[in-house]
């Protein structure tokens, strides 16, 4: 709609903001203008997360915040959140329309049958299990990697887990359409692309053709060319021969994998419903480290779930400090309801699990410290992302963060960086 203008808040994973991305062209697409202040859009699109109930308690503050900042505007929710609790939202003044984690790109549409029936809420909200299909999005990236999703829903069913009830199966994207855009991203002259899904090491699970995570990247490789590609988060179980076979074969792939552990206690693992014990677990992190030059490995670790014991955490943290992790996500247990972990008896006190995040908090510092300084003294490679105070940042492959004085580089370039200290949440060089 010709002059009208749209404002984007977001929240959660790469995923949610490669299609707040998408929804924003589909906008352009209709003749609007993005917004740069929330008081003069027209339409303000919160796209929300329900990963934790943390997560959903922010969506909900994200969402009144919104609506008392501009009360004339158009409010869309949408996303995780939107999905698992449409009732919640709409008893929140001021929203317009929800639209749950189907039906995106039917956005504008809605949009625009609320702009013409204001006061009416609409919405959008369908089962997840009645989704088939992978969307397809119209997606034009806005920073300098660009996010490239391949996959969308899971079929883990891990017991902590709300995501496989919000976003459904999983469905994975032909080949075809990865290809399509892979080609735009080369034309557009972007050198990052990073690979996102809600589940990416299921991709092509859904095909009737024998076709995985690999044929997925050998794709990108050869339609976009790019300097770098990076891989989201990989389950250890799908780490085959034939994927950690490429990694080390093409220069092009990131030397960095995140592999959630969650726990490192194997009957924790099996209350989680996760398919690997400890010994899986540490077999494959010293396979990569042996077969992979300076790899770089991520984890998520969960403390505080139902039934943990001190002993319980004592082998997570012990079996932690053994793993060669360069950084370690750590997240207090999250009861969400209509999971069944969430209906388990000896339910942590929130003290506890506070203790514990911080005790494991403490052993990531100190990995993320000690794996930075093994780049002292060595000249690295990045790509310049942001400018901010004079300071220039970049990602090495190995995702060390790397700051260096802003002398004219422009956003998008490749610097050689001679790592000097220590710096913020990585090191500093010139």
């Amino acid at each position: 709609m010709s002059g009208c203008k749209v404002f984007f808040q977001t929240l959660g994973c790469k995923v949610n903001q490669y299609e707040s991305e998408a929804m924003q062209k589909l906008f352009e697409a209709n003749g609007y203008e993005l917004a740069q202040e929330i008081s003069e859009a027209d339409v303000i699109v919160v796209n929300t997360c329900t990963v934790t109930a943390v997560s959903s308690q922010k969506s909900r503050q994200m969402i009144r915040r919104a609506a008392g900042a501009n009360k004339n505007a158009v409010l869309v929710v949408v996303g995780c959140y939107a999905q698992s609790e449409p009732d919640e939202i709409s008893k929140i003044d001021g929203v317009d329309v929800i639209i749950g984690t189907k039906d995106r790109v039917r956005v504008v549409k809605l949009v625009e049958l609320a702009l013409s029936n204001r006061g009416e809420k609409i919405l959008q909200v369908g089962n997840v299990n009645d989704i088939r299909d992978f969307e397809e999005l119209p997606h034009t990236p806005h920073r300098t990697r660009a996010f490239l999703k391949i996959e969308d829903g899971c079929n883990n069913f891990c017991s902590y887990c709300i995501i496989p009830y919000v976003r459904g199966r999983v469905r994975s994207r032909k080949l075809e359409s990865i290809r399509a855009e892979c080609l735009e991203l080369k034309a557009a002259g972007y050198k990052e692309i990073v690979l996102t899904g809600i589940h990416i090491g299921a991709y092509g699970r859904d095909f009737q053709s024998k076709i995985n995570l690999v044929d997925a990247i050998k794709t990108v490789l050869d339609a976009a060319n790019p300097l770098r590609l990076r891989l989201g988060s990989l389950e250890s179980a799908e780490m085959s021969d034939e994927l950690i076979d490429l990694l080390k074969s093409d220069g092009r792939i990131c030397n960095h994998v995140h592999l959630p552990l969650q726990a490192g206690s194997d009957e924790i693992l099996r209350a989680m419903r996760r398919p690997y014990t400890t010994k899986n677990f540490a077999e494959l992190t010293a396979r990569l480290v042996k077969e992979i030059p300076e790899i770089s490995i991520g984890t998520d670790l969960i403390v505080g779930f139902p039934g943990e014991t001190d002993k319980h955490f004592s082998e997570t943290l012990e079996f932690i400090q053994t793993q060669p992790f360069s950084k370690i996500h750590v997240f207090p247990y999250s009861a969400r309801v209509g999971t069944v972990a969430a209906t388990l008896p000896d339910q942590i006190p929130s003290q506890v699990k506070k203790f514990r995040a911080g005790r494991a908090l403490e052993i990531s510092r100190a990995k993320s410290q000690k794996f930075s300084e093994r780049l002292l003294g060595k000249t690295v490679e990045i790509i310049a992302e942001t400018s901010t105070n004079g300071v220039v940042d970049g990602l090495t492959k190995n995702y060390v963060r790397v700051y260096t004085p802003d002398k004219n580089i422009a956003l998008g370039e490749v610097i050689k960086v001679k790592v000097e200290k220590i710096f913020n949440d990585g090191v500093f060089g010139e």
